[in-house]
């Protein structure tokens, strides 16, 4: 059984990724150098406050009340990581601040030129954290997709060709089941692992010519989040943000329609980032 098997397994049992990996001896990935995207992310960013255990409005102002260092646990430490995530330091929104959270900072701190450029959040990382997640807030989409009483999807009216395009190509499978390797040999099947139906949705629009593991993923397209369209994989795991919401094989913030463990559409954008994955944020160039 491969680690993706593992790691799928683990998740859809509700326990961490991270849990696995370190069953397996899996090593965190390298923190990304960050790129700013050619488009802005900020349905994104704006969505981020409630992702998965972010359920409170009020808990991304907790960030910045004391610092944070290597031991603590709480939503403070939620929201830095899913802010270095989306700052292109692959992060795992755990809520806990161990090694990987540190290194993350010491890049951050590093790409930045800060000084000390230790793994403690202190008041200046945070002020220059909060203004690098805004530059990625100044393009904003015009419109949210909407969940159907099917299951399928309807794009906001004004949203390009290309994210219609990819909303229809993800309708048509949203009845399929989940398999391992689904959607890798040949695009039409009766069911779809996680990367198979990003891909499937973005062939859909011609973005793909073939699909791609989750871990391919992570170099797809143009780095952070789109306007439009967010790409986001791990070694173990890939889902697709469209218009405001999410196509995703697991269920983070459902509704769950029609019944079942394929590929569905999910109104949380970013309720998957607390399964504890390490993800890298990307997108279609120009969306």
């Amino acid at each position: 059984m491969s680690y993706l098997d593992i790691s799928r397994i683990a998740r859809r049992a509700g326990v961490s990724v991270l849990i696995a990996g370190s069953v397996l001896g899996v090593a965190s990935a390298t923190a990304a150098t960050p790129k700013k995207p050619s488009s802005g992310g900020a349905a994104m960013q704006a969505t981020i406050r409630t992702a998965g255990t972010l359920q409170k409005p009020s808990t991304a102002s907790r960030l910045g009340r004391r610092v944070l260092r290597n031991g603590l646990h709480g939503q403070d430490v939620t929201i830095l990581q899913g802010y270095l995530t989306i700052a292109g330091f692959p992060t795992s929104v755990d809520g806990s601040f161990g090694p990987q959270t540190a290194a993350s900072v010491a890049a951050f701190k590093t790409a930045h030129s800060m000084t000390p450029a230790n793994g403690v959040a202190g008041p200046s990382f945070v002020q220059a954290l909060r203004q690098a997640i805004s530059s990625y807030t100044s393009d904003t989409a015009a419109g949210t997709a909407t969940i159907n009483p099917d299951g399928t999807a309807t794009a906001p009216a004004g949203a390009p060709a290309a994210v219609q395009a990819m909303i229809n190509s993800a309708n048509q499978i949203i009845d399929t089941s989940y398999c391992v390797g689904g959607g890798h040999g040949k695009w039409k099947s009766n069911c779809y692992d996680c990367s198979g139906a990003v891909s499937f949705a973005l062939h859909g629009a011609g973005l793909l010519s073939s699909s791609e593991d989750s871990s391919d993923l992570e170099s797809y397209g143009a780095p952070g989040p789109g306007k439009w369209v967010s790409v986001y994989g791990d070694p173990g795991h890939a889902f697709i943000v469209i218009a405001g919401i999410a196509f995703d094989t697991a269920n983070y913030g459902g509704p769950n329609i029609p019944s079942g463990d394929g590929p569905r559409w999910r109104s949380n954008p970013l309720g998957n980032l607390a399964d504890g994955g390490h993800y890298v944020v990307r997108h279609p160039p120009g969306l």
